[in-house]
């Protein structure tokens, strides 16, 4: 197949824009996207978190796919300069990141306010300039996943419906532009598993897109997870109901780590002392 053919094949096939961060739910989208033929621009935002390490590990994976000749390109928008209005434990600088279990009343310091509809905005923006621009349809798709709804009341489906409805409403020709949540009614798990469909569709190798990703809310200074926060241990359970190592470095073995991610869980689904 000549250059120019295989260009015109890559202009031809769907368009999507995706809110990506380094992490495991978004860049499952991104494969899962890349797989079913899309071009895909992945908007990710630099907004002064703790985690921005998640950043190096995005690009570490474009960079990857790229030389794969898949049809992705990336872009960070720079939010730093709002960081201090914010006032969440991923930015301030004395608030230590909650350890503990995904869903504890606690991690509701890990909620950054109004943080999805930022970051949907400027990706629909986005999307819907590209549809403009070449007179095609594209798709807003965001990673959001059932895991998130206890937590963050801008991952639940309320909010997505009523969000799609004011962009619609405010944008002339909105109708090019059409809302993807693939993974809203999933678990962590079932991304996982799309994930591995994804990558042995695209024949990609598994453990170095998942060793290229960060889901903990407190690594260290080389952006290694200890295995202690609530997004930490949602990964790990993940991985271990599915009988994979991960391949992430937490510093001990993966039988250590999965038994205390278990641990973990049983601890939070005992009865409480007033209940």
């Amino acid at each position: 197949m000549s250059d120019s053919h295989r260009q015109k094949q890559v202009l031809q096939s769907p368009a999507a824009v995706i809110s990506a961060s380094g992490g495991m739910d978004s860049t499952s989208l991104l494969l899962h996207l890349l797989s079913r033929n899309y071009r895909v621009l992945a908007i990710s935002f630099d907004y002064g978190q703790k985690h921005r390490y998640e950043l190096q590990r995005l690009q570490a994976n474009l960079d990857y796919l790229q030389q794969q000749g898949w049809p992705v390109t990336g872009r960070t928008v720079q939010l730093t300069g709002l960081s201090d209005l914010f006032h969440s434990a991923l930015v301030n600088a004395d608030w230590e990141i909650p350890l503990g279990h995904y869903a504890e009343e606690g991690m509701r310091a890990t909620v950054v306010p109004n943080r999805n509809s930022i970051f949907a905005s400027i990706s629909y923006a986005a999307a819907l300039s590209w549809a403009n621009r070449e007179s095609i349809h594209c798709e807003l798709a965001l990673g959001v996943h059932a895991g998130d709804h206890a937590i963050y009341p801008d991952c639940r489906p309320p909010f997505y419906e009523a969000l799609y409805q004011a962009f619609t409403l405010g944008n002339w020709d909105s109708e090019r532009v059409k809302l993807q949540l693939p993974y809203l009614h999933w678990n962590k798990a079932d991304i996982l598993r799309d994930a591995q469909q994804s990558i042995a569709a695209m024949r990609l190798d598994f453990q170095q897109i998942f060793r290229n990703t960060l889901t903990s809310y407190a690594p260290d200074t080389e952006g290694r997870s200890h295995g202690f926060t609530g997004s930490d241990v949602e990964r790990i359970l993940a991985f271990a109901e599915l009988s994979l190592v991960d391949p992430l470095d937490y510093g001990r073995p993966w039988d250590e780590v999965v038994a205390q991610a278990r641990q973990c869980e049983r601890d939070f689904h005992k009865p409480k002392p007033n209940q």
